[in-house]
């Protein structure tokens, strides 16, 4: 009697659970689906799936994928040795909340406050007048849409991979050096194999959102940037054709779920 009471408490507690991802998951992607076989004029088609699969599409899906494996490669490349260094700090949990304290502002405000460092006479070109290289063109270029896209997705790259190192057993790191291995050794066999789960979850929480990245598009690469978010936007809110963005998102929303999938199934064979 008392089990069924627990069971029936925990399925009650599931209900607003399976709510939420009826309504603001499920329902959304299946709207999707839907909007992705009509057409611009209201009818079912497949033309949109056929559209997809041109140069043209093809060619901006191979962009965001570049990009966004550009962007999740440098914040990896600045996030684990940050982490790293973090641990060993005396406050950690302080400079880590300085860490993240940035990722709270608006992503609009940090765009135009990049668009002012990188602008003409900003503080960038100010410093390369002072070293004798010169004003130059550092706004709307790739340099200055994945600069600005590593720095925003650091925070969220440095958190798991952090909490991946500080949970490290310190006994295993004296057990290595007890046995003769070096630093350079120990980071190699112990540290980062420990450490694969936080690097994966951080892989996965910035290459997803990298993918579908459009506000940093127009604002700091200044269009010269296009990847399926931007796609996504012009088709929803410029030419009106629903069908077509909801197509890209439906592609989109594969690759999410691809990239999750291979990510959790890595973290559970590393497990």
């Amino acid at each position: 009697m008392q089990m069924n009471n627990h069971k029936l408490t925990r399925n009650l507690y599931m209900v607003p659970y399976a709510v939420w991802i009826l309504l603001f998951v499920i329902a959304p992607i299946l709207l999707v689906i839907y909007y992705s076989f009509i057409d611009i004029q209201g009818n079912f088609s497949f033309a949109n799936y056929e559209k997809f699969f041109t140069p043209v599409y093809l060619k901006m899906t191979l962009s965001s994928f570049w990009y966004a494996f550009l962007i999740t490669l440098f914040s990896l490349l600045v996030a684990y040795p940050t982490a790293y260094l973090l641990t060993k700090t005396k406050h950690k949990q302080l400079w880590l909340l300085l860490i993240i304290v940035p990722s709270w502002i608006n992503l609009l405000l940090k765009a135009y406050a990049f668009i002012g460092i990188f602008g003409t006479y900003g503080v960038a070109n100010s410093f390369l007048e002072v070293i004798g290289i010169g004003t130059q063109q550092l706004l709307f270029t790739d340099f200055s849409f994945i600069f600005v896209s590593v720095y925003i997705f650091i925070p969220f790259m440095i958190l798991p991979i952090f909490n991946a190192i500080d949970t490290i057993n310190p006994v295993l790191l004296d057990a290595a050096r007890d046995l003769g291995a070096s630093k350079w050794d120990t980071f190699r066999r112990v540290v980062f194999p420990l450490t694969m789960n936080g690097v994966k979850s951080g892989i996965q929480i910035v290459f997803i959102p990298a993918l579908s990245l459009f506000m940093l598009t127009r604002l700091i690469a200044g269009n010269r940037v296009i990847t399926l978010g931007t796609a996504i936007e012009q088709h929803f809110l410029v030419t009106q054709d629903w069908g077509m963005g909801a197509t890209i998102a439906v592609f989109l929303i594969i690759a999410m779920f691809l990239i999750m999938f291979l990510t959790s199934g890595f973290r559970k064979r590393g497990a």
